[in-house]
């Protein structure tokens, strides 16, 4: 605990990345690849990396064999599980972990299974992985002989060295645990050492020293056979630190997993976005323009609607108001979730502000209260119960608008989820790829309230002061 950060300079104090020789060692491993990529996520974000990949925002039986039956080797599960109960949590991926099973029987594809969640550690952590080992496993399945842990997401600014997990701020690398994501009123922590984490999360079940850790040093040097060595003596559902500062670095890790995998060990994994674009064999492709994003026949407003209360959305959209005076701003009053019906009415209103405002060619920017509401006496489930019941009702301003505005932005995890799912009813939507880096862009489906619009999902952790501006003006054509 209490480790120092560090400047920026400290991720080149390691050996040189080697691009050309790391590319041709996960090329190599994954050849010949046949299992299916599942990859469950807590919020819609984690598309942030992938393009070309379709995301299900249920999970039937129905669904999961879709997506077993696709030609693709991964797909998506969207569970937006970070605003759930932890016995909804529970149920859900009880459920999902069926649903895999019965699929790969259906279709002969054996899989992986990666649950995506935050790179800042919060989420259902170890229920989630925890649920779907023991389910998988009282199915059936091949036990699991451990978890491998890893939230680097250059893209946010997200590396691990030294076993510590590093949140980019500013010109400083600062430890996980001394940022406001560790204080998140449901998903708290206090270390930024990923063993100790563990320990501290699973509450003493998984002990810091018996932590299996993958050096930085070890990936610079190329070296998956000794990767695969550390995991050959993985056992009981362990747990797999991986140290990361680089996508080379993932990518020789990768290389001496699937060694391993190759011997007879098999993991589930817990990470951030990184893992899934370059386990799935996803190729880079250039951030998608205003031409692919923005129908030139719209004569209506963009809507962007904010949610998220992290200090970094507050600090963007600051600058977007700032720097495009035009925009019709509209605050959503959280505070009337104290009044009996009160949610419902300040919807509403928002509502008619917004569709007169849209409707006018303004592009609209509605956004919550930016003082987060502290209620004494609530528990942490609670408090997650009175940030629903909020997210439901700025969800409404969507799902009861009689227009389609020119484009849609939503910023923070729990929002975008609420709005591509219930306001408009996205089913299985096509990643088009990212406005931004670790901006990921839907196309809703055909069955969607607006069907085949691009929907910006923008993480409330992403970027730095000016991206959401600059988003939102790549949007307009400026």
């Amino acid at each position: 605990m209490n480790e120092q950060s560090l400047p920026l300079s400290a991720l080149d104090a390691y050996a040189p990345v080697q691009p050309e020789k790391a590319d041709a060692l996960l090329k190599e491993a994954l050849e010949g690849q046949r299992d299916k990529i599942v990859v469950i996520d807590d919020d819609p974000t984690g598309v942030q990396t992938v393009h070309g990949i379709h995301v299900y925002t249920d999970w039937t039986e129905q669904s999961i064999l879709e997506g077993f039956e696709e030609e693709n080797r991964m797909f998506f599960l969207l569970t937006n599980s970070r605003s759930m109960t932890q016995k909804e949590t529970r149920e859900v991926h009880e459920q999902i972990a069926r649903g895999v099973m019965k699929a790969s029987r259906a279709t002969g594809k054996p899989f992986v299974i990666i649950s995506r969640s935050d790179s800042t550690l919060r989420g259902h952590f170890p229920l989630e992985t925890e649920t779907l080992r023991q389910e998988i496993e009282r199915a059936g399945g091949q036990p699991y002989d451990g978890e491998i842990l890893c939230p680097f997401f250059c893209e946010g600014g997200r590396y691990t060295l030294g076993n510590v997990h590093y949140v980019k701020e500013g010109d400083r690398l600062v430890p996980a645990g001394e940022t406001e994501f560790a204080r998140d009123r449901s998903f708290g922590y206090t270390h930024s050492r990923l063993d100790e984490w563990c320990e501290e999360k699973t509450g003493g079940a998984y002990p810091a020293s018996e932590t299996t850790c993958i050096p930085l040093e070890m990936l610079r040097e190329l070296d998956a056979d000794g990767v695969a060595r550390l995991l050959a003596g993985v056992h009981g559902f362990g747990k797999v630190v991986v140290n990361a500062a680089a996508y080379e670095d993932v990518k020789v890790f990768l290389a001496g997993y699937l060694k391993a995998c190759a011997a007879g060990k098999r993991f589930l994994f817990r990470t951030a976005a990184a893992v899934p674009k370059l386990l799935g064999g996803v190729s880079d492709k250039a951030l998608l323009t205003r031409g692919e994003l923005v129908s030139g026949d719209s004569q209506n407003g963009g809507l962007i609607v904010a949610g998220s209360h992290v200090q970094k959305t507050t600090d963007q959209l600051a600058e977007l108001t700032a720097g495009l005076p035009d925009l019709e701003q509209i605050e959503f009053h959280v505070s009337r979730a104290l009044e009996e019906g009160g949610l419902e009415a300040e919807a509403a209103r928002v509502r008619e502000l917004a569709q007169e405002s849209l409707r006018a060619g303004k592009d609209t920017l509605v956004y919550t209260s930016r003082k987060r509401m502290d209620v004494a006496g609530l528990d942490k489930e609670q408090q997650l119960k009175l940030s629903v019941d909020i997210s439901n009702a700025v969800t409404s301003v969507v799902a009861k608008l009689e227009i389609q505005p020119a484009f849609i932005v939503a910023k923070g995890g729990i929002t975008s989820s609420d709005i591509g799912v219930r306001a408009l009813r996205v089913r299985r939507a096509l990643v088009m790829g990212q406005v931004a880096p670790g901006v990921p862009v839907w196309r809703t489906d055909g069955e969607s309230k607006f069907p085949y619009m691009p929907y910006v999902i923008f993480p409330g952790n992403v970027g730095d002061r000016t991206t959401l501006l600059q988003v939102v003006r790549r949007l307009r054509g400026e």
